[in-house]
């Protein structure tokens, strides 16, 4: 039996999905398994002609809808009507929730002074590496899962608790998510509207952002962001922010080092020439952009982030 506080849901879990079913299926079938807590799951289904709103349907989830797929941004701002919790949880349809990802959050959460945080989970996934990410290979399919070998060994790579925290799955409180307007649909479909997310969070004061390296989910990386046609997230964060997102990752979140106190809401002082010379080469990059006719031949370089 399920743990839960005064008998209700802990975590509103947020997951935004596209004819992804088979991934979906495992999802929400690994976080009804390997939870300490209840929780509430709600999913948004873009399209669901795989079948996919039927099946949710059919499970009792929460679930909002849209005929046709529209992206991260509007999905998650449609799904926070249904939410019943104090706190927000996204993960993405593609993850397997490991034994122990939510208590860990929460021993994390019970452990702060008030509500002003936003906490990730360690992610281990078979392809891409990046900081504070787990480069191991349990499969990228549902047929060539090795759930059974992930089990026994997720915990076995050393990881201190780390800086910063961006990708999914993460968890703020409700009304921190309301106090910054949850995601920003401008950047519809969804590219780079997690690290603008943060810095919103960052904007309104939110300077408590941890990775959780005890919490820790599979990332299958199914990928599908090459099935639709992707806004230049990287250049909109650049002309809102006036930075680029390496540059606020590194600089203000201090993303990828092990956690430090100290650290905690201050920017890296033996960053500050840095800075200076980083937000010169963003005015040159947004000049760029700018003349660039509908962002024109440049766009290859862009996507790449060579420019």
């Amino acid at each position: 039996m399920k743990k839960d506080v005064n008998d209700k849901d802990l975590f509103s879990i947020f997951i935004p999905t596209w004819n992804n079913l088979p991934f979906l299926k495992l999802c929400v079938e690994s976080i009804r398994k390997n939870s300490t807590y209840r929780h509430q799951i709600i999913v948004h289904v873009n399209d669901g002609s795989d079948g996919t709103l039927e099946w949710v349907r059919e499970q009792g989830l929460d679930y909002t809808h849209s005929a046709e797929n529209v992206g991260v941004c509007l999905a998650m701002n449609m799904m926070r009507s249904k939410v019943k919790t104090d706190y927000i949880c996204f993960i993405n349809d593609d993850m397997y929730a490991l034994p122990h990802w939510d208590d860990r959050l929460y021993d994390e959460i019970k452990s702060l002074p008030d509500n002003r945080f936003f906490l990730s989970s360690t992610t281990i996934q078979p392809h891409t590496a990046g900081e504070s990410i787990i480069n191991a290979d349990y499969g990228d399919t549902i047929e060539s899962f090795k759930e059974d070998k992930l089990l026994k060994e997720y915990m076995s790579y050393r990881l201190e608790d780390w800086m910063g925290a961006t990708l999914p799955p993460n968890i703020v409180h409700r009304d921190i998510w309301d106090l910054v307007g949850g995601y920003s649909v401008e950047l519809s479909p969804g590219m780079y509207s997690d690290p603008d997310f943060t810095a919103k969070l960052w904007l309104c004061g939110i300077r408590y952002m941890k990775g959780i390296s005890a919490s820790r989910v599979y990332h299958f990386e199914t990928k599908s962001t090459t099935r639709i046609r992707k806004n230049m997230g990287q250049l909109q964060f650049l002309m809102k922010w006036g930075l680029t997102n390496s540059t606020f990752r590194k600089i203000f979140t201090c993303k990828g080092m092990d956690f430090n106190p100290e650290l905690v809401g201050r920017m890296r002082a033996d960053k500050a020439g840095t800075l200076r010379w980083q937000a010169f080469r963003s005015r040159m990059k947004a000049i760029l952009w700018l003349l660039s006719k509908d962002f024109g031949p440049l766009n290859k370089f862009w996507e790449k982030g060579i420019l």
